[in-house]
């Protein structure tokens, strides 16, 4: 690849979704314009190689770790042909001598895996602009699922950026940061680890899950979910699905239990007919019938009385006179 190309996708997104739009054009203005004019100036920059060694990870992490088929295929493809595309570092800001990740890191993984040196752009950066770049390249790229940018930008907030820089970095629309906020916020971080990446598993479904998430014990549920084998033994996509199939079959049963119980009452010369429903808390009567009216009228007109004959019974029944 030329080096003016390097960063090329990251400079110029590709419009690929949509629902970005909105969420692409707000990433050039303020505090990202500076950004996009680093990538401008890291496209003629020297490409250095460094020992993975000396490499550290990012301040905030922005995958969730697993030797998926992908990287396996990256760990061959640089294998076969070398790194195409340098990783961007800054000097560590607290030890000399060492490097910190802005981006690229299953590249330096896969250095690491080769035992080569992996070749780098060194940029001095603050932290914000650090965020910004990490994001930026990530969303350009569009090889993070969704549960990962939304641990993303959760991390960044418990760092205390706020939605502005957030939602830059990740070139964030405001209906998708909200799902994100959501989800982040029902659903544990130790749940969303053991689930995985679940690179086919969108926004929606998370978002889904995370309202399941919410009923009474179903945290505790979907924890010994993923510790069964059904679970731990296939990928993060169909583990999902194992906690979501598991929590709305749950989350049925609960509600057919809480359907308020039914009678009905026929009089026996079948003019007129009552149905029942009694949900503990509320009593209801239907009526049905051609003299409905008036029947319902007549229940009207002697309620004092038949409240104070079933006060009587309730007398009766308890001192057994």
């Amino acid at each position: 690849m030329a080096r003016k190309d390097i960063f090329s996708s990251v400079m110029n997104p590709a419009p690929a979704n949509t629902d970005r739009n909105d969420a692409l054009s707000y990433v050039v203005s303020g505090a990202s314009r500076s950004i996009k004019s680093s990538f401008e100036e890291l496209a003629k920059g020297s490409v250095v190689d460094l020992d993975p060694a000396v490499v550290d990870g990012s301040f905030v992490s922005d995958r969730i770790d697993g030797d998926d088929e992908a990287f396996q295929e990256l760990v061959a493809a640089i294998r076969e042909r070398g790194q195409d595309t340098p990783v961007l570092v800054r000097p560590h800001p607290t030890s000399s001598g060492r490097y910190q990740i802005v981006f690229g890191h299953r590249r330096v993984k896969a250095a690491r895996v080769l035992g080569r040196p992996v070749r780098a752009v060194i940029k001095p950066l603050a932290d914000q602009d650090h965020v910004i770049a990490q994001g930026q390249e990530n969303a350009a790229r569009s090889n993070l699922s969704f549960i990962e940018r939304t641990l993303f930008a959760k991390r960044l907030a418990d760092l205390g950026y706020d939605q502005t820089i957030i939602r830059s970095a990740l070139a964030l629309d405001a209906t998708t940061f909200s799902k994100m906020q959501t989800v982040s916020g029902s659903i544990p971080e130790d749940v969303i680890l053991a689930i995985g990446a679940a690179k086919a598993t969108g926004r929606d479904r998370w978002w889904q899950l995370s309202k399941l998430l919410q009923a009474s014990g179903s945290i505790e549920k979907a924890r010994q979910v993923l510790s069964t084998a059904d679970a731990t033994s296939v990928d993060a996509d169909k583990r999902f699905g194992v906690v979501f199939d598991t929590l709305s079959r749950a989350a049925r049963s609960s509600s057919k239990a809480k359907t308020p119980a039914a009678r009905t009452w026929q009089s026996t010369d079948k003019s007129i007919k009552v149905d029942m429903t009694n949900s503990g808390k509320a009593f209801t009567l239907a009526l049905k019938a051609k003299n409905a009216s008036r029947f319902g009228a007549y229940l009207a007109d002697n309620l004092e009385e038949l409240y104070r004959a079933f006060k009587e019974s309730e007398t009766v029944t308890k001192t057994g006179d």
